[in-house]
């Protein structure tokens, strides 16, 4: 039987050339790609030998659609449930490829070649697949694995600053939630240096990735300790839905700084902490002030997917490398920050 199991244990994401371990992940028969555009415009050999369906680009094309587009084309095509799915990209074409391959004939095989920083640190990575719905963020998904996660650094080098800046969010979001020692390596190192050296930014990659897969085999569904990984999300969320001048790196970083600083209002955050919090996020190039009014996003964060009824979870940090997550009213989250 090929259908993924759902509940499967998040597969360890290989690090190294995506052209020398796809011929050893991939299994025998039918694979069919699903990428964008400019992925095959820029890594014509990564697709070049497999059926393709290319998508559009962006957070506009991540929706029902989209999934049902590709399950056509699937179709057309003649797949069936031994056909494996390659979604070949960054964040957006992994979480639809996931969505369309985990719903499509009940479910078939799947896997990732990450090519954007924060795709291989994050979005690929976890088991959750989904789209958007209404402009809120993956409010149509699923909880199921790939068979394997590729993060090739290598091909990180087409990355526009920004993207590449993007995924370093995430990389700082792992290190304030596990990893100390990660956070410090971020601390010592330039924005330069983390685009240049290509044997660092695997170091900063697999230490991120073992921060999200230690908590993921913990608590695949969210029940729990998985919720860590939201740190920032919340807030994050809400600006993606309010305004377009952020992507979603640039926005976790705004949640993070705020999150950060309300964890200190409280009294649960030392100061000195969150200065090299936010001072790391500012070094890195971010700019940290949310593009819309604070009122407008706590209006927001009460329609968030992870809200339960007049609840939400929130994310505060407790000191670099360590948080915890709160069950608050939503009121009560709005109360954190100033006015």
């Amino acid at each position: 039987m090929n259908t993924p199991s759902p509940c499967r244990t998040s597969p360890d994401p290989q690090i190294g050339a995506a052209a020398e371990l796809l011929p050893r992940l991939l299994p025998a028969g039918r694979v069919v790609v699903v990428s964008d555009a400019a992925i095959d415009r820029l890594h014509p050999s990564l697709v070049a030998p497999y059926e393709k369906i290319l998508i559009g680009q962006g957070e506009t094309i991540k929706t029902l659609r989209t999934v049902e587009q590709i399950h056509r084309r699937l179709i057309e095509l003649g797949a069936d449930r031994r056909t494996f799915v390659l979604g070949v990209g960054g964040g957006i074409v992994t979480d639809v490829t996931g969505f369309a391959a985990a719903t499509y004939m009940r479910g078939v095989p799947f896997g990732f070649v990450s090519t954007t920083l924060l795709g291989q640190i994050d979005a690929s990575v976890g088991g959750k697949n989904g789209v958007n719905v209404g402009g809120y963020k993956n409010m149509a998904g699923t909880f199921t694995q790939p068979r394997f996660v590729v993060c090739d650094p290598a091909l990180l080098a087409t990355l526009p600053p920004r993207e590449f800046r993007a995924g370093l969010a995430e990389a700082v979001k792992a290190a304030v939630i596990g990893d100390r020692a990660l956070f410090e390596r971020l601390e010592a190192a330039s924005f330069e240096a983390l685009r240049s050296d290509g044997a660092l930014l695997a170091e900063v990659i697999g230490a991120a990735i073992r921060v999200k897969t230690r908590i993921v085999s913990r608590d695949e569904r969210e029940a729990g300790e998985r919720r860590l990984l939201n740190l920032g999300h919340t807030l994050a969320h809400a600006i993606e839905k309010c305004s377009q001048a952020m992507n979603h790196g640039e926005a976790v970083a705004v949640g993070l700084r705020l999150m950060t600083e309300a964890s200190v209002r409280l009294g649960l955050l030392p100061s000195e902490e969150a200065a090299r919090i936010v001072g790391l996020l500012e070094r890195l190039g971010f700019v940290l002030t949310p593009p819309v009014p604070l009122a407008r996003l706590l209006r927001e964060v009460g329609k968030d997917k992870k809200s339960e009824g007049t609840s939400l979870h929130a994310v505060l940090p407790l000191g670099i490398g360590r948080c915890e997550v709160r069950t608050v009213e939503k009121t009560q989250f709005a109360a954190w920050f100033p006015k």
